[in-house]
């Protein structure tokens, strides 16, 4: 019944990938009055500092492991270092386990962390609810998180996708309505606080307030991080250059379990997806360490395990916008072509502030010196999709290039997040959100087929089609 009745969702969305696919792209002239973008104010309720002394704050969870069964919980204390130990049980108060982690703490110009506690939790069941607890006495904080299930192919799961976030009033629509999608987990594509916009100690000041406005949803789900420009930090008049050190600090990621030498770049697996998070500010190019990371993680991906590859990457590698345009170039022109052999099916990325979704395309027949110039329709290529449209303080892109070219199928200057919803090793649902006067409004959605399960396939049909007809023939 539940087969039957995802045929029948599928049937429009496939009606509109096939007329969208044979029609030019999209670029619609939705124009909204949006808020201000200005951060809210540090007194505003979304900034609440818990009650009780050494209140743990800021709570948020990430994968702890390469398959999902671990969780690294962190948080800050503020008052003195206190404990770092979480306490956690598959039933509410009921607090059968423990684990303990390691503290933390820097300084950002004349600004004092508080410290910084980062607790792995492991050996966890796959597909548990379990709750936990973080701090002492009467101050001690409680929550919960679902555990996915066991890596397998078939297996659904609902992620969602937000990018350059920020903590102004429609970073607050983005989180809210995203919150409402149902998704399990967040594929985060840099640019968490934007506190670099502020000087001296007001940059710490506002990870703070970023960590305890987004702790509604990082408190109970686990966000998987990358990086961003906002969080390079590179601050010279401060006598800050030490790039990512606040980031670093605060947002840790298990890139030990994937044999990655960084936590800039690793890979997790999770329910039926395998994920690659990439650094566009770290050094990338043949040789170097996330070049050979890269190259032999991709020789690991085991699609009759994890049918879904997908890949996460700050700044797109496929543009149309003027802001940020060809930024993703260099990028393009080194790991393309693996992403084409590897049968990647998405691409997220974030930096434009604006929503851009591709066409399979690729440009690997380009070279200086001769080939093609011009991206053309390649469907062993991935889906490139921008949604670095979460609501920071920077505004809107609002600005494409004219005429929109060939590999844009659909782009829009507005503030959303994404939903990408597997439903089994061939097909996954995908929508994008846009934030539209307080409601949730989808404004995106296709069927992705699965490069890998549905290239095979058409292979086995097409060699049953031709053995059938040579058994004709011999008859």
């Amino acid at each position: 019944m539940k087969s039957l009745l995802f045929q029948f969702i599928l049937v429009p969305f496939v009606i509109l990938n096939f007329v969208n696919n044979v029609n030019a792209g999209i670029t619609t002239r939705f124009v909204r009055e949006e808020w201000p973008s200005v951060d809210i104010p540090l007194d505003h309720e979304v900034f609440a500092v818990p009650k009780g002394y050494n209140a743990p704050q800021q709570v948020h969870i990430t994968q702890g492991n390469y398959d999902g069964n671990a969780v690294i919980i962190s948080w800050v204390t503020f008052d003195e270092p206190g404990s770092s130990k979480v306490q956690y049980g598959k039933s509410y108060k009921n607090y059968e386990f423990s684990a303990e982690g390691k503290m933390t703490n820097y300084t950002f110009y004349k600004y004092n962390s508080g410290y910084i506690h980062h607790v792995l939790v492991d050996g966890l069941e796959y597909d548990t609810k379990y709750y936990y607890k973080t701090g002492d006495g009467d101050s001690a904080r409680e929550f919960w998180f679902q555990t996915p299930p066991m890596i397998g192919p078939d297996v659904p799961y609902k992620f969602g996708i937000i990018g350059d976030l920020g903590q102004t009033y429609n970073s607050l629509s983005t989180l809210e309505h995203y919150m409402e999608s149902g998704a399990q987990s967040v594929l985060f594509v840099g640019d968490l606080s934007y506190a670099d916009r502020y000087k001296y100690n007001d940059v710490g000041i506002r990870w703070d307030s970023w960590g305890r406005f987004v702790e509604k949803s990082t408190a109970y789900q686990p966000w998987i991080w990358s990086a961003g420009n906002h969080e390079i930090e590179y601050m010279p008049y401060m006598n800050e250059v030490t790039p990512f050190k606040s980031y670093l600090h605060r947002y840790p990621t298990p890139y030990l379990a994937s044999k990655s030498s960084s936590p800039m770049w690793y890979a997790i697996r999770r329910a039926s997806a395998h994920i690659i998070v990439l650094s566009s500010y770290s050094p990338f190019v043949k040789y170097t360490p996330q070049w050979k990371w890269l190259e032999e993680e991709l020789n690991r991906v085991d699609r009759k395990k994890t049918p879904w590859l997908i890949v996460l990457v700050h700044v797109p590698i496929y543009n149309s916008n003027e802001a940020h345009f060809m930024e993703g170039e260099s990028m393009r022109a080194v790991f393309e072509e693996w992403f084409i052999h590897h049968k990647v099916d998405v691409i997220f990325a974030g930096h434009v502030h604006a929503y851009e979704r591709s066409y399979r395309i690729s440009n690997i027949r380009y070279n200086v010196s001769s080939g093609e110039r011009f991206p053309v329709p390649d469907e062993s290529a991935p889906v490139y999709i921008t949604v670095g449209d979460g609501g920071n303080q920077e505004g809107l892109a609002g600005k494409f290039r004219d005429p929109q070219p060939d590999y844009s199928a659909f782009r829009e200057a507005s503030y959303g997040h994404s939903t990408l919803e597997i439903m089994n090793r061939t097909h996954a649902v995908y929508h994008w959100n846009r934030n539209d006067d307080g409601k949730k409004v989808a404004i995106d959605s296709f069927v992705l087929n699965n490069q890998y399960w549905s290239s095979n396939v058409r292979e086995r049909k097409l060699k049953r089609h031709y053995l059938n007809g040579m058994r004709m023939i011999a008859s």
